[in-house]
């Protein structure tokens, strides 16, 4: 049986172990976030099992922002100040311009990130959310995507940026903003069950040399 599961493909693979219960993701987010891109990620990490928190400069509410106005808010879990980034297996940045530059500015909201990025855990950002990444120097060589205003900004940030509705690369999956919604999530829940298939199964190699 677990000669069958070995030979399978990915995509055979994750369908299987789908379900991410055990699993926690952290969303960092601030005000002026666009609103289908925290809730539709929130909602789709929920229900594969994982369990979401949001994680925040400050505690409270923030709220979203679009078309000059204030929307819909959320609670905040945690401030990004007392939260410990360790707690957490995954990453998750909604867009938002007014949100991205909030979290850009604060050390210790990078710092959040780049535990992450140390820990090599995967990263989902969409729309303005890859900006604030710029400031953790991770984008360096990576291919991937973003709303297109922040192109300038991505390239200059030593990234390869491509018009398209998702991209994965090296742990990181990025998309361009709410149209592209229905493949981000997709592929976001791809790769943390990846990830999770990874961490769980043995590595075969090491499993046979001492043998």
């Amino acid at each position: 049986m677990l000669e069958s599961f070995f030979h399978k493909k990915e995509s055979d693979i994750v369908p299987i172990l789908k379900k991410l219960s055990g699993y926690k993701t952290a969303i960092l987010v601030s005000d002026g976030f666009e609103a289908s891109e925290l809730f539709e990620p929130k909602k789709a990490l929920e229900e594969a099992g994982c369990e979401v928190h949001i994680i925040s400069l400050s505690e409270g509410k923030i709220r979203s922002f679009s078309h000059n106005s204030w929307g819909k808010a959320i609670s905040v879990d945690f401030s990004v100040h007392t939260a410990d980034p360790r707690e957490y297996d995954y990453l998750m940045l909604p867009g938002g311009a007014l949100n991205s530059d909030h979290l850009r500015q604060d050390a210790t909201a990078i710092a959040f990130m780049q535990n992450f990025i140390d820990r090599k855990r995967p990263i989902a950002a969409i729309c303005h959310g890859v900006q604030p990444l710029i400031e953790t120097h991770f984008l360096r060589g990576k291919t991937l995507t973003s709303w297109p205003s922040i192109r300038t900004d991505i390239t200059n940030a030593g990234a390869i940026w491509i018009d398209k509705e998702v991209v994965s690369d090296h742990r990181l999956v990025t998309s361009r903003g709410p149209a592209d919604l229905k493949a981000f999530n997709e592929v976001m829940l791809r790769e943390f069950t990846a990830h999770k298939v990874h961490e769980t199964i043995p590595n075969i190699e090491s499993y046979v040399a001492t043998l």
